[in-house]
């Protein structure tokens, strides 16, 4: 078990280290865990690109958009045939949400051991020690303060640099962006 371990940390550090030996302060990598978010976020952008059916996401959430809607005004006209009616569909309503769950579920099957080991890898590496200041407008934007206040609950201490952040509250931020962005590249329909 220990040498597949370490076979593995070694392929990921022959991947990761040039990136970190080329970044501006390697002892403070965050341009490093900005190109590790973007490499993340490619990967799943494009799985779910290819492993979700867009169109049929989409007709889906539609549908069952335009069935609350119609429950919605039947339960507020009071229509009682109207609900029942509705209620007896919500069987097979339930069956297409739970489809469509499933659908979404297939990039996560793909993606997620090696986004584990990454997350492994920048857990034991120079990254584990970093440290972002960020600036006071984007520190109380991300709510910074709040997952501050429950990690000190979690793990005791308190944050000692003013508008710091940890790897991991980096790497989500730098994460949501760049999904965003590549989601909007890559032309879906839905997010932002």
């Amino acid at each position: 078990m220990v040498g597949i371990q370490d076979a593995v940390f070694g392929a990921l550090n022959a991947v990761f280290n040039p990136i970190l030996s080329i970044d501006p302060n390697p002892t403070n990598p965050a341009l490093t865990v900005l190109i590790i978010a973007f490499i993340v976020s490619l990967i799943t952008t494009i799985a779910n690109k290819y492993l979700v059916d867009q169109d049929e996401l989409n007709e889906q959430q539609a549908k069952m958009n335009e069935f609350r809607s119609k429950l919605r005004e039947a339960q507020k006209k009071g229509d009682g045939k109207e609900i029942a009616k509705l209620q007896a569909q919500q069987a097979e309503m339930m069956g297409d949400q739970t489809a469509m769950m499933t659908n979404q579920f297939k990039p996560m099957i793909v993606t997620f051991v090696p986004i584990i080991l990454i997350f492994f890898w920048m857990r034991s590496s120079a990254i584990h020690n970093l440290v972002v200041i960020l600036p006071s407008t984007v520190y109380w934007v991300t709510l910074t303060p709040l997952w501050h206040a429950i990690g000190s609950v979690v793990y005791g201490g308190k944050a000692t640099i003013p508008y710091g952040i940890g790897w991991l509250l980096w790497y989500m931020i730098c994460t949501f962006g760049m999904s965003q962005i590549l989601r909007k590249f890559l032309g879906f329909k839905q997010g932002f």
